[in-house]
């Protein structure tokens, strides 16, 4: 299985289609989608939230929000 990577950034811009721009600890931004289960639950993510993601070590620009810290 893939090793997936756990890494916590703050939301800098809400984007059309609940995607979402992140800045992480190291100042780069990626893009990022909200998963379904807070989909399911409507959990709102607003400008400053900070966030727990998942991201795949082969596409380092791209994120699923599993969490709102």
């Amino acid at each position: 299985m893939d090793e997936i990577l756990n890494i916590e950034g703050t939301v800098t811009s809400v984007l059309p289609g609940t995607m979402f721009r992140v800045a992480l600890p190291n100042q780069k931004l990626v893009l990022a989608h909200i998963s379904g289960k807070m989909r399911k639950r409507f959990i709102r993510l607003a400008v400053g939230d900070r966030v727990r993601m998942e991201m795949s070590p082969y596409d380092l620009e791209k994120a699923r929000i599993v969490y709102r810290l």
